[in-house]
């Protein structure tokens, strides 16, 4: 056996597991293959002489050579600090905020700073479009508008109830009633939008299908007009002058569900949550009720808040927080509270200076509409944005010369149309997402020749 394959022999023996295991030093194999162990490995000499930068460690194994591949694999700088590397704060620091939250802290600065650059969207200075709509009833107390997802606009024009639709501007006459002064005072779509709730001057309640322009259901129970009406799924709520709320399924036969006569004057507003479990009512005598739908048949109220001055006719429940509604009192109030209604707490009280005749929230961003009448100033018959939950003032819009009748909101969201007291309709593009080049405004525009349609 020559001098070379006593070398390898060597070699091979030097790193098999027999060597180890005739060696004076004990370890441990379980097993029959040699798999690696950390009892062979001397961890803290490793760590030392990878972390420790100032002691020079004379080493026949550790040569500069080694050392330097060793600062490269670790992506040392020529400082000897890391680099690319997640990097918290240290245990003597003060400071509480991390790495990450440092760069989100950052990014909200930016944006913040381009938001004030840049503000995403402008304040409408006019409407987009104009209807006309002769015979339109200047009564703050009624609600002849609901626009339903449908695309189409339900409004009452004295004696007639006419639909417009907002994708195709087809005007469709649904009835016309005979009788003399009774017109409709209240006007609201089912949640589908395929069956339109009408109340009358004279107590009648009915049900109409909108696509056959036939009537299904007259619903009776109150003896004075309705001025307010909301849909539940199959139950419809109705308020009248003669102070009750009458809950109607309009499944059965029997269509009255409950009765409740707690307000002490005319109920003019009515406003189902969005999961349908509380209603909120207002009242003439400035009171607002709220009430669970499971207990509305004992007549038993969730709560009831007396803050307002004047006749609580605007709500709207929040599209973002389940429990907090927004309420407009009227001339002698002149207030937007928003309500807490899971504490029973008033959160907000903004006094506008101008009759509050409705509200709407915005569902893109965090802001809501309210649309006024009069005022003692000059604050009156104007559409105001309101940021929340800060309730700063965005901006003010619409210098109607009458006052805002009614105010609802388009399916998708986007567009507000206000009913004016001048007998007029006027829509407006106020919500939604920055307007593009293909926006609503610019497709609702096309469809009309002029700048003044006739709704009849």
């Amino acid at each position: 056996m020559d001098q070379s394959d006593k070398l390898r022999l060597l070699q091979s023996y030097w790193y098999s597991p027999r060597r180890l295991h005739d060696s004076p030093t004990r370890y441990h194999f379980p097993g029959d293959r040699f798999l690696p162990n950390r009892s062979l490995m001397d961890l803290d000499r490793a760590h030392t002489l990878l972390t420790n930068k100032t002691t020079d460690f004379k080493s026949s194994k550790c040569d500069e050579v080694y050392q330097q591949k060793l600062i490269e694999s670790q992506s040392l700088n020529s400082e000897g600090k890391r680099i690319m590397v997640f990097k918290g704060s240290s245990k003597s620091s003060t400071k509480s905020i991390r790495f990450v939250d440092e760069l989100r802290q950052e990014m909200a600065t930016i944006s913040d700073n381009k938001s004030k650059q840049a503000p995403y969207r402008s304040i409408p200075k006019a409407e987009m479009i104009v209807l006309d709509a002769p015979g339109l009833l200047d009564d703050y107390y009624v609600n002849i508008m609901s626009w339903g997802k449908n695309n189409v606009l339900a409004v009452g024009l004295g004696p007639t109830l006419y639909l417009w639709n907002s994708v195709d501007q087809r005007i469709h006459k649904l009835f016309h009633v005979r009788e003399e002064d009774n017109w409709p005072t209240s006007i609201t779509w089912s949640e589908e939008a395929r069956t339109l709730a009408v109340g009358y001057t004279c107590s009648n309640l009915q049900l109409w299908d909108a696509e056959s322009s036939k009537l299904i259901r007259s619903l009776q129970g109150h003896s004075e007009r309705i001025t307010s009406t909301a849909w539940n799924g199959h139950i419809l709520t109705s308020g009248s002058r003669d102070k009750s709320i009458i809950n109607h399924d309009i499944r059965a036969r029997n269509h009255l569900a409950s009765s409740i006569k707690k307000h002490s004057d005319e109920v003019c507003g009515l406003k189902w949550s969005n999961e349908g479990d509380r209603l909120a009512s207002g009242g003439s005598e400035k009171q607002l009720y709220i009430w669970e739908a499971s207990k509305m048949s004992s007549s038993k109220f969730l709560h009831l808040f007396t803050d307002h001055c004047a006749a609580v006719k605007a709500l709207a429940w929040c599209p973002y927080q389940h429990n907090v509604l927004a309420s407009g009192g009227g001339w002698n109030d002149r207030c937007i509270r928003i309500w807490n209604t899971q504490k029973g707490i008033c959160i907000h009280s903004i006094e506008t200076k101008a009759q509050i005749s409705g509200l709407e929230w915005n569902r893109h961003h965090k802001e809501i509409l309210s649309s006024h009448g009069y005022s003692t100033g000059e604050d009156q018959n104007k559409l105001c944005l309101w940021k929340y939950p800060s309730m700063t003032k965005v901006g003010e819009f619409g210098n109607h010369e009458p006052r805002i009748i009614n105010l609802c909101q388009s399916p998708d969201g986007v567009t507000v149309v206000s009913a004016v007291a001048d007998e007029t309709l006027r829509f407006w593009d106020v919500f939604g997402p920055p307007m593009t080049g293909t926006s609503m405004a610019s497709d609702l525009q096309g469809l009309f020749s002029s700048r003044n349609s006739l709704i009849r």
